[in-house]
């Protein structure tokens, strides 16, 4: 099996703060940085202790899910206040 060309670490703890911290997804990250989810995965695996992993990547979803959530009740807000005039 090949190994791809090492990533810079400074590279790496950016990209697993923004999918643990800022609520990026895997397949954004690796499509952003060029680097696989496969790898992303593993540096996620790898800085995280007690199978608190499974909470991360949960709290991650969410987080996306509410975004969405935000942004649907935006707007019916403006398509309301809209109706109204």
């Amino acid at each position: 099996m090949s190994q791809g060309k090492p990533t810079d670490p400074n590279i790496k703890a950016e990209i697993v703060t923004k999918i643990r911290d800022g609520g990026m997804s895997v397949a954004d990250a690796s499509a952003t940085y060029g680097v696989s989810s496969k790898s992303i995965y593993t540096w996620l695996r790898d800085g995280v202790v007690d199978g608190n992993r499974n909470l991360i990547l949960e709290n991650n979803k969410l987080k996306k899910e509410l975004e969405i959530a935000y942004r649907i009740l935006g707007k019916l807000t403006a398509e309301s206040k809209a109706s109204k005039d």
